[in-house]
Order: C-alpha cells, then structure tokens, then sequence
C-alpha cells in the first residue's frame, strides 16, 4: 500500500479514505464536496463526517500490484494492476477489475512502520504513555459504570440502581415517578448521559414545562457536562431565516423546549416529529391530559414523538394526579401495543397483592418459606418460574433470590414503571406543620418573618396576583428582602431571582405563584409558607416537595394560615385530621381525593358535615393504604431498588474515584498535550492551555480552570471541574492523543550485559468496526496487545525479564542505515509481530462471542418466557434483542488487529 497526498482539487464521489485521527471508523467514502467542505461516510460504523478540506485528518490510499485485499461482496482478491479513471483508482486482478469504492468498508491503516522506517522517533517515554492509554481506555469503555460515574452526585443508590437497569435496555420506555424529591431528574440525565457515552443515542429532544427549561439545561450542563440547545419559536426563526426551506431541528442534536411551545404550534410539532430522535423525554408527565374520549394537545404532541422515537423517558412524581385514566394514558404512551383497554387495565391491578403477598413471604420467611403448592398455583404455565420454583423447593442455593426476581420481573407494571417512596427508602426529615388561624393573614407573616430572625422562607400562593400582592405589602411593612417568582417572568429573572433567594445574604422570601410548586429545588430552607391551599393533594405535595428533598439536612416547618369560619379552614382540616397530608405524602391521596370529592365539596357548601367527612376519610384512606400497601405500591417498591445491584454499582463508582493511579495517568497525559498545570492541593489542580499540541483539546477555556478529582469537594465547589473517566475534557485528551501519531513510533536503548539484540516491541489492538447503537464495547472495546520480537524471530512478549527494560534516550539513525536492518529484520519483525498479535486477538475475540451469546441469550429467554404471560414485554423489544446479538456476532467474528505503536529497542552492554 502506498500514500497518496491530499488533491485540495480532486475530491471525488466514491474515492476511499481513511482517518487519522479516528482510524477504528474504518475506510471512508466520499459523498460530496464544495464551499472548502468535504462529507464523507464510513459505511462500517455508522458515521458521516464533514470535514474542512484545508486541516481534513484524512489520508487517501493506493495499492500497489501483488497487494491482497478484501472486497465489499466478500472475499479477498490479489491486485494485478493499477490505474486511475475519473478520479477513481480502478484496481485489476486476475479475473476482473474493480472500483476503489469496491473496497471493503473495514480496512485498517497504520503509519507507525512508516515513521519507523523514516527515523521520525518520539521518545521511550512516550510509547509507554500511549500503551497506558490504550490499556486505561479500554478499561474505561468497558466498564458497566461508564456514564454513571461521571455525574456531579452524590452515590444515591436507588438513583444508580433505576440508570443501571434502564440504559441497559436495548430500547428503553419508561415510566420514572420515584416521589417528590427522590431524583427522578437525575435519574433521567443519568440515562441519558450513559446512552450517549456508548454511542446509543445522538438525536435527543426534551420537554419539560416551561418554568423549568432553564434548570434542566442548568442541570445537564452543571452535572453531567451536556450542552443542550434551547429551542423556541425565536430560535426556530432564525435558524429558518438562513434557509426557508429547512426543518430548524436538524440544527441541533440535543434539543431542550418548552412542551407548551410545541402544542401550542402545530408547524413545530410537525417538524419536531419529522426530525427523528433517538430518546425522548418528557418531565411532569402528569400534565399530558388525556380521557377515553379526547386527548389534550400536549398529549397528542407527545404521543406523535413516541410513536417514531425508540426510547421515551416519561417522568412524573405524581402518576394518579389525573387518577387511574390518567396513569393509563401514560402507560399508553409507553407501549400503545400493550396497554389498549382502560377496564382491562383496572381489573389487572387487582390481581398484584396476592403476588406481592408472596414476594413479601419469600422475603422475610426463613424457616417455613411459602408453601409449594401455593407458588405452583401462581406460576402454572410459565417454565421458567416453574423451574424457579423446583429450584426453591428442593433448596438449591441462591433458589430463594432468583425466584423473588423472577416474580417481581414477571408480575405487575415494573418493566415500564419505577417508583420509590420516603418511606421505603427511609432516611428523610421530618415535617411539622404550623396550623394558624388568623384574622389577616399579610399581618401574620410579617410577624412571622420577625420571629424567624435570617431564615430564608419560601412562600407559595395560586396566582401571580396574589404573589405579588403578598411581596409588596410585606417588604413594605418590613424591609425585608424578597423577590419574585411567577409565570409572567422571563427564564432569566427567575433564575436570577431563584439564585439571590439562595445566596446566604440574598433575598429572604421568595414568594411564588402556583408555579413555583413544579421542578424546583429550594432544600437550603425549612420554612414553607402555603398561603392558600390548592385544590388537588398531589398538588400539596409538590408544593412540599420543593422543601422535602434528598439534601434537605433539617426539620421542614410547613406553616398553614387560614381564615376561621372559611371554606379554606374545612380544606385545612381535612388535609391536617383527615390525611395528615402536612406531615407525609398520603399513598393513594389522588384515589382518595376522588372518592369524597362530592363530600368535601358538600361539606365546603353547607359548612357543616366535617367531622363525618374526617371520619369517612380517615376510614376511606386506611383501606386503600392498605390495599396499595398489599398490591402494586409493594411491587414497585421491590422491582424499583435491588439494593444489592446497586451496592455494587456504588463500589465500581468508588473504585473509579479513589483510583490514585487514575490521578497520576491524567496528569501526565495532560502535561503531555501541553497543558500547564499548577497543584492547589490534595487531589486538585489548576490547568491553562499552556503549549497545546492540539488547537482541538476539549473543555478547556482560556483563561483556565480549576480541578478536582474528588467528589465530595466537587459537590461543594461547583466552580470547579469533576474530573472522572467520563469528563470530555479525559475522554477528549485521550482520545486526541490516540488519534494523533504522538508515541506511536520509538526508539530507546537498553544498556544490559549479554549479547546485541535488536528487539522491536509493538502495540496491536483489536477492534470491531460496529455502528455506535450496538454498544460493541461491552464485549469487545479496542484492546490493546503487547508483542515483542527479536531479530532472530524470538518471541518475548510473555517473558518477564523483557517486560519493562529500563530504557534511555538514544539515536536510531546507525541502525536504520543498516541496509540489512531495515529491509530484512525490521520487515520481518513486523509481520511476526503482526501475526502474533493476530493469535493472541482470537481467544480475545472468541471470549468476547461468548460473553456476548451468553448475556443476549440469557435475556432473550427471559424475555420469551415473560412475554407469555405479562404483556408488559413487547414482541420489538424480544425482536430487538434478537437482531441484535446476530449483528453483535457479525460484527465481532470480523473484528481485525491493528499495529497502533512500534518501539525499535537497541539492547547491548554498556559502553
């Protein structure tokens, strides 16, 4: 094979290529070319790539007579000739002539001979900072906790547990309502940020009510370092303004907006859905409305993405706000396949206590178990939870964990659904309501804010008026300092006025319309003021919710004025003596609410029946806690945290964070781009730009940033960067070096008694050219072989004595003037070690085929089994899986070796 130098003039369609920068994309064929741009696709993985044709990374190649290759149809030919037509390299063999564009699309490249043979050396230490690299990258890109350990988060175990499961799908819908303030957001963006990582997804949209389209963004930038594009209807114009004529979200591969924006525009949600996406998520799904006979039109928006979007993440804490109609159409949206009928679904339900009953059983009976026949009854007719269950009778060891598994797996909704509860998870403050009964209610809080000296309050009110109202006439009858938060406010002013609430001598109220209930996170106070009650319980809950969140490290203090004799005091005391709804979430409380809706509301107008309607609340609320403590709120709980996976999952994390050679590996790999770094202290660094070697490195501005590797310091100082295996700025530098020739060609002397050798020591990876959606690192990331050869043939690569020769600076133009050196030993060299890295490659390549088999059979039988009887599975996931592992096999059965780096070692007695 011969190099052929880059034609600015002559890009032509169809010409093959291959990257520098990227070489495991394999060989890339040109689309097309023009305004000093140049696209090109790389069949084998996937990929399309847009270069600029002045700095294109990109490197043409020519075979030359007697080469062997191998041909998109299959096969290998020998090349006879060569010629050029029409810009095309036509290539003739013994039986026929072929197109350069005939190649095969996973042909490798490598320049290291080629530096070699040129005397173009880089230093010992530098071979052996990129065998580091190449060993710690595929550490990192096979490890089960990529995309969960990068998160600036504490390790919440039931938040890692709900990402392990769910990105691990091959398409994952779901339904995250794990309680207010449990973390479904970050369980969402953890999701999300492991699916991109491995490459399954690129295209993301999400939609959230519009008051928190600025926090998630915050969110996912601040925690997890994903840059999303606001889109709103401002955007979608000046995108168009360039190009009438084309769809605005093609412009952005991760697209946050506000969910009224598009309902509210049926040009944009058309475009939206025409635009394709790879994940879909959407938060307070509660509001998606939807009955047997309409469908709200953020519902229908919704339900059109998620008809041509293969994952879709559904948040809500409050899945029965709009009662079981509403869950439905939820679980409709998830699988429209599965869940068709309302009344089905009602009856459905009924059937999850006695299962739960026997899971709560299995979990806590030791000694006398659950009877056989018992479990027989619940399982006839499903092989493998027959088989779980001989196994649990006849005692085999682990027969008890695996059969609870199976049941939780094969019963209920929680496949699609996650919910966790306070009180499962345990470990949350307490509340104390304040009930007041006060004849003005402007005058009491002033007096309240006089009693709690520098507390910072939050006080939520129904409308924007009201805020308003309340804001001014306390700041004027105390001086104290508020703000602001309501609909009417720009994203800017309120965050900005959600940030001054926060500062330590900020703002000490923050008085907000109903809004300011929904996303928000105000835990650094204890102070609730509900200065009107709102209508609906989960409502209450939310507005709680802002305050009662993991973090919260005091007692909240939930403050209840209202006015005696009023509609609002019969409200108050059937929330505080009927539902305890100021002290804990009531399970049930939307069921409940539903039942004595007429009652309450008969009460309220006659001003009379309250205390029956307490006692019927208090009855009517003890049966369907109990009923939901039986049944699904059980299941869900169970299926929702493993506590044993997710310990796990916490001690993989922990290992990543405390890996002091981790540390040590970075900080070298980042003095070697040319960075300047200035130790601050144990574990933290300062780094400015410095030297660089690339105007391409990643993440880092101008003027400089902080570090730190520590996690608790990073969740504190959120100025400074967390640096982890998932950062950009690690993933970027690594792959910067890789992707460049530093390193890759060596030449080091090794002063040591006994004979003169030369010895040629190399670096190989196996790699699989696969499309990002398979997740082919799992099994088979590249990974990196270590070989070394003598002159005489000699294989030393498993011999101790030769595994780190302490190795100096030295000249390798005498030897490589040896004529006998560089065209019979170092050739010969080469191929040798070429072949043993490609032996050793197969039983690499053979256990990765049987991790793989294993775990995608494994799962496709349990899925076929599951799908029996729970509907829950649907035929495309079993489909899914299935296609896939054929794919897997494909792609790693024709998995090559590459010759990545070569070090030429003079090893001799000391002068």
């Amino acid at each position: 094979m011969e190099e052929i130098g880059k034609s600015r003039n002559a890009w032509t369609r169809g010409q093959r290529w291959v990257s520098d920068g990227e070489p495991e994309l394999g060989l890339g064929i040109i689309r097309g070319s023009g305004d000093g741009r140049v696209e090109i696709r790389f069949p084998a993985a996937g990929e399309t790539r847009i270069y600029a044709t002045d700095t294109a990374p990109l490197r043409r190649v020519r075979f030359s007579a007697r080469d062997k290759v191998r041909i998109r149809s299959g096969g290998e030919v020998e090349i006879t000739g060569v010629r050029e037509q029409g810009g095309l390299i036509i290539y003739e063999t013994a039986s026929s002539e072929i197109s350069e564009s005939d190649l095969s699309d996973s042909i490798s490249f490598s320049k290291p001979q080629d530096r070699l043979f040129g005397g173009k050396l880089d230093e010992p230490a530098d071979f052996d900072l990129r065998g580091e690299a190449l060993r710690r990258r595929a550490d990192m890109r096979r490890s089960p906790v990529r995309g969960l350990a990068g998160a600036r988060m504490d390790l919440i175990p039931h938040q890692l547990f709900i990402a392990d499961e769910v990105a691990n799908r091959p398409k994952p819908r779901v339904l995250l309502a794990d309680q207010v303030g449990l973390g479904k957001t970050i369980e969402a963006c953890l999701i999300l940020h492991r699916l991109i990582l491995t490459g399954r997804a690129e295209r993301v949209l999400v939609l959230v009510p519009e008051p928190l389209v600025h926090q998630w963004f915050v969110e996912l930038l601040r925690r997890f370092q994903l840059s999303f594009s606001l889109f709103d209807e401002a955007r979608c114009e000046a995108i168009e303004y360039g190009d009438p004529e084309c769809n605005p979200f093609l412009d952005s591969q991760w697209v946050l907006a506000a969910v009224d924006f598009l309902s509210g525009n049926e040009q944009r949600a058309a475009q939206a859905i025409e635009a394709g996406w790879d994940v879909l998520v959407v938060d307070e799904a509660h509001h998606l409305e939807w009955t047997p006979e309409a469908a709200g039109p953020a519902y229908e928006v919704v339900r059109g993405l998620a008809e041509t979007t293969e994952s879709l993440l559904l948040l809500t804490a409050t899945p029965q706000q709009l009662g079981p109609e509403g869950h439905f159409a939820r679980l409709k949206l998830l699988d429209p396949d599965r869940y068709t009928d309302l009344e089905q679904y009602r009856r459905e339900t009924l059937h999850y206590e006695e299962v739960a009953e026997v899971v709560e059983s299995l979990s806590t009976t030791e000694e006398t178990g659950v009877p056989a026949s018992r479990l027989r009854d619940l399982v006839s007719g499903r092989p493998r939870l027959e088989q779980r269950v001989a196994e649990y009778t006849d005692g085999k060891p682990g027969a008890r964990e695996r059969l609870i598994s199976d049941l939780l797996d094969g019963f209920g909704v929680g496949r699609v659904m996650f919910r966790n509860t306070r009180a499962k998870l345990g470990g949350f403050p307490t509340r104390e309501p304040r009930i007041a009964r006060v004849e003005d209610k402007l005058k009491w809080l002033a007096g309240l804010l006089g009693t709690l000296a520098e507390e910072k309050i939050l006080v939520i009110t129904r409308t924007r008026e009201l805020a308003e109202e309340v804001l001014e006439e306390i700041t004027s009858a105390t001086g104290v300092k508020g703000v602001l938060f309501h609909e009417d406010l720009t994203l800017l002013q309120r965050d900005r006025n959600a940030a001054f609430f926060a500062e330590e001598e900020g703002a000490r109220v923050l008085v907000c319309s109903e809004i300011g209930s929904e996303g928000r996170n105000f835990q650094f106070a204890r102070h609730l003021v509900l200065y009107d009650l709102p209508e609906d319980v989960d409502l209450l809950e939310q507005r709680i919710g802002r305050l009662d969140r993991i973090g919260q490290k005091g007692t909240i203090q939930v403050h209840v004025p209202c006015l005696p004799g009023t509609d609002e005091e019969i409200r108050m005391r059937w929330l505080e003596e009927g539902l305890d709804a100021f002290r804990a979430s009531p399970p049930g409380a939307a069921e409940i609410q539903s039942e004595l809706r007429f009652d309450l509301e008969e009460a309220i107008g006659e001003r009379e029946g309250i205390d029956e309607l307490i006692r019927r609340t208090l009855d009517c609320r003890k049966r369907i806690s109990e009923r939901l403590a039986r049944g699904q709120d059980r299941l869900l709980e169970r299926s929702s945290h493993r506590p044993a996976r997710s310990a796990w999952l916490v001690e993989k994390i922990r290992g990543w964070d405390e890996d002091e050679d981790f540390e040590d590996f970075l900080m070298r790999l980042f003095e070697h781009s040319g960075l300047h770094i200035e130790e601050l202290g144990r574990r933290r660094y300062f780094l400015l730009p410095g030297n660089l070697k690339s105007d391409a490195f990643p993440a880092l501005p101008a003027e400089g940033l902080s570090v730190t590797l520590d996690r608790q310091r990073a969740l504190e100082r959120e100025q400074e960067a967390f640096l982890t295996w998932d950062h950009p700025m690690v993933r970027g530098a690594l792959d910067l070096m890789l992707g460049s020739e530093a390193g890759n060609a060596s030449f080091g002397v090794w002063d040591s008694v006994g004979e003169k050798i030369i010895l040629l020591e190399a670096w190989l990876v196996v790699e699989c050219v696969a499309p990002a959606r398979l997740h082919v690192e799992r099994f088979l990331p590249q990974t990196p072989l270590r070989v070394m050869v003598d002159h005489k043939g000699t294989d030393h690569s498993d011999n101790p004595a030769f595994g780190k020769p302490p190795l100096r600076k030295g000249d390798a133009a005498a030897l490589l003037r040896n004529d006998k050196v560089k065209r019979h030993f170092l050739p010969a060299m080469l191929d040798h070690a070429r072949d043993l890295g490609t032996t050793k490659s197969h039983a690499i390549v053979a256990e990765a085929l049987l991790g793989m088999r294993s775990e995608m059979a494994a799962e496709i039988a349990r899925l076929r089994d599951l799908a029996e009887v729970n509907d829950h599975i649907r035929p495309e996931e079993i489909a899914a899986l299935e296609a896939r592992e054929a794919e897997l096999a494909d792609v790693i059965g024709n998995a090559r070796v590459r010759l990545d780096a070569v070090r030429l070692i003079w090893k001799s007695p000391p002068a």
